[in-house]
């Protein structure tokens, strides 16, 4: 799989509300909404509640209890996704580490795997 590659580079964002960043999905075919049953997040060892994840996508933005009722709507192979985290007050200028997990259901494996990603990313001043 590609867990090296989930998070891209400096794409760390801020603002009030919260951060958000790039992610891309750790499979080699991409997959519809549905099967994607979780996204975690945490920055700098905390995690982020699963109810304050966004996922966003050819701009369309959805909440993860949401996704797992959408089926016309995929995360293609290769494509950045926006990852949105509700933090408020959002984060301090400075290196953030990142913690990214996407638990995928696939068809014709016999468990659900999570692959992960952590990168240190760069918030601009």
């Amino acid at each position: 799989m590609m867990d090296n590659k989930m998070i891209i580079e400096d794409s760390l964002e801020s603002n009030d509300k919260g951060f958000a960043f790039y992610g891309r999905l750790p499979y080699y075919r991409g997959l519809g909404l549905s099967m994607v049953e979780d996204i975690a997040v945490s920055v700098d060892g905390a995690a982020i509640p699963r109810e304050d994840v966004r996922f966003s996508v050819r701009g369309k933005t959805y909440k993860l209890d949401e996704m797992e009722s959408v089926y016309d709507d995929r995360w293609n192979f290769g494509e950045k996704a926006k990852i949105i985290a509700m933090k408020p007050g959002g984060l301090a200028p400075g290196k953030h580490k990142i913690d990214f997990a996407v638990r995928m259901r696939i068809s014709y494996l016999p468990f659900v795997p999570t692959t992960k990603d952590s990168k240190e990313l760069a918030l601009a001043a």
